[in-house]
């Protein structure tokens, strides 16, 4: 019994270890005044980001999606599809035409649910700059309660093996993306369509001819820091209503980065259950108020919020 008991301690005293000098506890970790912090025991839970090849294809990871929670919802523009509606983690989420709105109404039970998981009502919040009152929900015959948007039960696709996937387009001529305000993603509705943004990596570098080299993510948006935010132990400071304004990125692939550092590339747990990308340990972000790729509309904003460098430092902030 004590062999396993110091075995088991063994193992967790070097997960901590790991995670400690990634996220540059060694050296100590920049704060947002721009002085070092030093040893501190972690006041939030991080983990390692998620591959591009997370997602779901057996029944068994059907199941899990079913259960998991939508969390901040996003909005990208695919050249496909036109605007499309995901997950906290990039998903994208479909509507079934055999369903109804009026009143709101599931008809995809069973091993339809398994190809198809609901996502599940709980722990939502309105993509930025979209209509929060288009949000509710709908009682399964399970008794689940399930998304609806605009009245339209929301699903994820087992199939879509990564963020910014959409091989459940058109599919059986019935199930479409979700645009924003709950009607079909109609570009190309006619058939099965893998809506991939532009060629762009999950987090990438674009020189921008006033900041200089600046971090975006896969659909060309700025990428911002929060200078009030902590590094070690990680910590967000921007909560509640700041995250309409301020939404997180989602975690991202190592493999799936290019000219990003790759120091302390973590995937935060936060408190409200959202996962978010961490680069150098640092919380990253983008801007609701950015409508464009090459936008930088946050730059600067309140003497707090800065464009990230591909080495994760604070572009154009004073020390």
């Amino acid at each position: 019994m004590n062999t396993w008991r110091n075995a088991s301690l063994a193992v967790t005293a070097v997960t901590l270890l790991a995670l400690t000098t990634a996220c540059g506890q060694d050296k100590g970790t920049e704060s947002p005044n721009g002085q070092n912090v030093g040893n501190a025991s972690p006041a939030g839970q991080a983990a390692d980001s998620y591959g591009s090849d997370s997602g779901y294809g057996s029944d068994a990871e059907a199941e899990t999606a079913s259960a998991k929670q939508a969390g901040q919802l996003a909005v990208w523009d695919s050249k496909k599809l036109g605007k499309v509606v995901t997950d906290s983690e990039g998903f994208t989420l479909y509507r079934f035409d055999k369903d109804t709105a009026s009143p709101p109404k599931s008809n995809c039970e069973g091993d339809c649910a398994k190809a198809w998981p609901p996502v599940p009502a709980g722990n939502v919040t309105a993509a930025a700059g979209t209509d929060a009152a288009l949000i509710g929900k709908v009682t399964r015959t399970d008794g689940a309660q399930q998304l609806t948007l605009a009245g339209w039960p929301m699903y994820r696709y087992a199939k879509d093996a990564a963020p910014g996937d959409a091989q459940g387009q058109g599919v059986g001529g019935t199930w479409f993306a979700s645009a924003p305000d709950g009607k079909k993603a109609a570009v190309n509705a006619d058939g099965p369509s893998g809506a991939q943004p532009a060629d762009l990596a999950g987090l990438s570098v674009r020189k921008d001819p006033e900041l200089g080299d600046i971090v975006v993510d896969k659909r060309g948006m700025t990428v911002y820091r929060f200078r009030k935010d902590v590094a070690w132990p990680m910590k967000s400071a921007c909560t509640g209503a700041c995250l309409s304004k301020w939404p997180v990125v989602a975690p991202v692939g190592k493999n799936d980065v290019k000219g990003v550092t790759t120091k302390g590339f973590v995937t935060f747990d936060r408190p409200d259950g959202l996962k978010q990308q961490a680069v150098d340990c640092w919380p990253i972000y983008t801007f609701s108020g950015d409508v464009k790729p090459g936008d930088t509309n946050g730059q600067g904003v309140g003497g707090t919020w800065y464009a990230v460098s591909p080495q994760a430092k604070l572009v154009g902030a004073s020390k």
